[in-house]
C-alpha cells in the first residue's frame, strides 16, 4: 500500500532540494522516501507552484471545471438520445 505524505512534508522536501542542501538522492535518503517519489513532487511543484498538492478529494480549479464540463456533456448526450427516441414516435 502506498504511503501517504502530508502537504507540509512534501513542501519541506521540495524546499530542501530547491535550497541546494543536497541532491535529490541525498534529500530522499535523509527523509526515507524513494528518489522517484521526490522527483514526482518536484515536477508537480514546478508545473503548479501555487497549488501542487490539492489534497485528498480536492481538485484544482482547472480539474474541477473539466470534471463539471464532462458531466454536463454526458447529461446532454443522454437528453439528446431521449429526444431522438421520442421523435421516432411522433
Amino acid at each position: 500500500m502506498a504511503r501517504q505524505y502530508s502537504t507540509e512534508f512534501k513542501m519541506e522536501a521540495i524546499k530542501r532540494v530547491e535550497a541546494s542542501e543536497g541532491s535529490v538522492a541525498s534529500v530522499a535518503r535523509e527523509l526515507g522516501i524513494k528518489i522517484n517519489t521526490l522527483h514526482g513532487w518536484l515536477k508537480r511543484y514546478r508545473e503548479k507552484p501555487e497549488g501542487p498538492f490539492p489534497g485528498s478529494g480536492k481538485l484544482s480549479p482547472d480539474d474541477e471545471l473539466i470534471r463539471k464540463l464532462e458531466r454536463q456533456v454526458r447529461d446532454l448526450r443522454e437528453e439528446n438520445e431521449i429526444l431522438k427516441k421520442a421523435a421516432a414516435y411522433f
